[in-house]
């Protein structure tokens, strides 16, 4: 019987290609697995902050945005040399580098890391930009997990002190962020008794390459003559330039929808010495499985803190200019179709702080989450869109006309950048997330695939029956009662049972992308569901915000559940499945109603949202001012005149 299985499964697994199993191989898997598994603990506390992270954010990050807030076009612009130069000196590059190479000790927390970027974001986006990448994926983080002695020794005070500035060069004409396009390819030569990788390179969409002196580059190796040694291969593969390395040229910049930060090329035809391969010839070949160990972390803290950014000011800011902005002799605030789009916006603006939260102490804990980097990437940049979208409604007239009133803009323009960079959330969402997940973190299935590949019956056996008695488990469906906090773990149990079945689809699912689509809709509404009621549990703010919250990506997640059974192409097992499909209830308009009111007498809920975003003066300190002031008083009208002002410009 398990031969004919054997042979059965081996037929309709999909084909992995290296490179996916390299991924697959790389981070590690937290939560996500648990939520495969069918039940969630979650028994991690958050990092205590430390007191010199909050002295840092506190003076020095206040102090450089008072200095350079308004300066909204950091690139192009001639401020840029000044901006880099504060920056390094007050050591804004190093907090991912080790204290021994100069770095900070915020390398060891990366909720400090967070929250510096959250700041800076809130204040100026493009700001924000330039600190991030040199504190993500860029040659810093490669280094000092591959470099050899001597690469760090050299490269690494440099980058901490700001000497030199980082970008990381992947991307081209024919490949996104991925290994599996046309990557430039050079080949090994021998010129001068060295080795070298003569190669010509095409990249486009590098952050920081028009003022970068460090390049990491990655291009595809091959070594036809059989020069490598010491066991190298061919592959992908990263090295180290610097600027004005022979051959390389950073002549022209793109501009990201006046987003104002530093975006260009790197071209030019160029002789690499294998030595500055990172970590030196032993690495060639494997620069693909040092991006996908490095990825994790950046993507999962810094994408999802600008998000995060950008839902608080747009949030607070809004909420505060709502509570006074008067329309047919009332404030904002009282009308239903604004309360409508403000319950909004505090519910995706919760649910990301919350994930941010947790998964900041994932990191903290040691965990690379691969696929919960995915998550967060994809799902705090489309919420934040969502809440940007909203605040562009109600502020109306003031958020579509430029000006030092305008809070909303900048994060307008910029909303799209994090959705598009490191890989189109359309594709995270398709393809990544689900089938990441499917593969790397349930329990049972890459233990069956790898059975496959190996041609091991015996092992095929005793995991195939692992996976059939969690399949079986997975179908003893929990009860249909109880709060948010039973529906959640009903859902999560869902799920695990859910995917087992799509897992039956074997290489379709690639092709079947609506349904990897709601089940990577499922799988992350249960990830931030988890986030929210964890969050309340660590550090209580509202047991009704969380409800309100928790009920809404129930409903989120139920109708994401129907759809997967609904189109599930068997009919059998659609019938099967029947028992977990449910209508969802109608939306209760005294639910918003109740928000808009909680959080307008729970000033907790707001204190929260404001936290780690920059309110001490401008548009958002004086609205904060007016919740002060006596409405009748000279002084606030006086300021309620000021905020509502628009820009206005001399006629040409």
């Amino acid at each position: 019987m398990y031969s004919r299985l054997f042979s059965y499964v081996r037929s309709i697994v999909p084909r992995i290609s290296e490179t996916e199993l390299i991924a697959l191989r790389s981070g590690t898997t937290s939560i996500d697995r648990e939520i495969f598994k069918g039940k969630v603990n979650i028994s991690v506390t958050p990092t205590i902050k430390k007191k010199e992270e909050e002295e840092f954010s506190e003076k020095t990050v206040e102090n450089v945005l008072r200095k350079f807030r308004d300066v909204k076009q950091v690139y192009p612009s001639n401020k840029i040399g000044e901006i880099v130069e504060t920056l390094a000196k007050n050591r804004f590059f190093s907090f991912i580098i080790d204290e021994k190479y100069g770095g900070t000790k915020f390398s060891f927390n990366v909720s400090g890391l967070s929250r510096i970027l959250t700041k800076l974001t809130s204040a100026n986006p493009a700001l924000g930009i330039v600190v991030m990448v040199p504190n993500s994926l860029g040659p810093a983080e490669l280094l000092e997990n591959y470099g050899t002695n001597v690469q760090r020794s050299n490269y690494l005070p440099k980058l901490a002190k700001g000497e030199m500035i980082p970008c990381f060069g992947l991307t081209g004409p024919n490949n996104g962020s991925d290994a599996a396009g046309a990557m430039d390819e050079g080949e090994v030569i021998v010129e001068g008794g060295k080795k070298y990788i003569k190669v010509s390179i095409n990249k486009r969409y590098i952050t920081l390459a028009p003022i970068a002196d460090l390049v990491g580059l990655a291009v595809k190796v091959k070594d036809p003559n059989n020069l490598l040694s010491h066991g190298a291969k061919e592959g992908v593969t990263v090295a180290l330039l610097e600027r004005g390395h022979p051959g390389l040229r950073q002549e022209t910049h793109h501009n990201p929808l006046n987003v104002g930060f530093p975006n260009g090329t790197l071209k030019g035809d160029l002789l690499i010495d294998v030595d500055d391969v990172i970590g030196g010839e032993k690495n060639v070949g494997e620069g693909w499985k040092m991006l996908m160990e490095c990825l994790a972390a950046g993507r999962a803290v810094c994408l999802p803190a600008t998000a995060n950014a950008s839902a608080k000011t747009a949030t607070y800011g809004v909420w505060n200019y709502a509570r006074h902005r008067q329309q047919f002799k009332i404030p904002l605030i009282k009308m239903e179709g604004i309360q409508d789009k403000l319950a909004d916006m505090i519910y995706h603006t919760w649910v990301i702080q919350s994930s941010v939260k947790l998964t900041n102490t994932l990191l903290d804990y040691g965990e690379k989450p691969a696929v919960i980097s995915a998550i967060m990437k994809e799902q705090t940049t489309e919420r934040a869109r969502t809440v940007l979208n909203h605040g562009m409604d109600i502020y109306a007239g003031s958020a579509i006309c430029l000006g030092e009133n305008n809070f909303l803009e900048e994060f307008y323009r910029s909303a799209p950048v994090g959705i598009t960079v490191e890989g189109s959330n359309t594709l995270t969402k398709s393809l990544i997330i689900f089938g990441q997940g499917l593969n790397k973190s349930h329990p049972h299935i890459f233990d069956v695939y790898k059975s496959i590949l190996d041609d091991d019956l015996s092992s095929f056996k005793k995991h195939f029956n692992r996976l059939l008695g969690h399949s079986l488990s997975s179908m003893i469906l929990m009860p249909n009662f109880g709060g948010y906090s039973n529906v959640l773990n009903r859902q999560t149990k869902y799920f695990a049972n859910l995917a087992n079945f799509v897992a039956l689809l074997g290489g379709k699912i690639k092709q079947n992308q609506f349904i990897s689509g709601d089940m990577a809709q499922i799988l992350s509404n249960l990830y931030l569901a988890h986030a929210v009621s964890w969050d309340q549990s660590v550090d209580p703010v509202s047991q009704e915000l969380t409800d309100y919250c928790l009920r809404r990506l129930a409903d989120e997640t139920q109708l994401h559940i129907n759809r997967v059974i609904d189109n599930y192409p068997s009919s059998t097992i659609r019938l099967l499945l029947r028992p977990m499909r449910c209508n969802v209830p109608n939306v209760d308009y005294d639910e918003k109603r109740n928000l808009i009111k909680l959080v307008n007498n729970h000033p907790d809920i707001l204190k929260k949202i404001r936290e780690d975003i920059y309110h001490q003066d401008g548009i958002l300190a004086e609205l904060e001012q007016l919740n002060t002031l006596d409405n009748e008083a000279d002084e606030y009208k006086n300021l309620y005149q000021k905020v509502i002002q628009v820009g206005e410009y001399p006629n040409p």
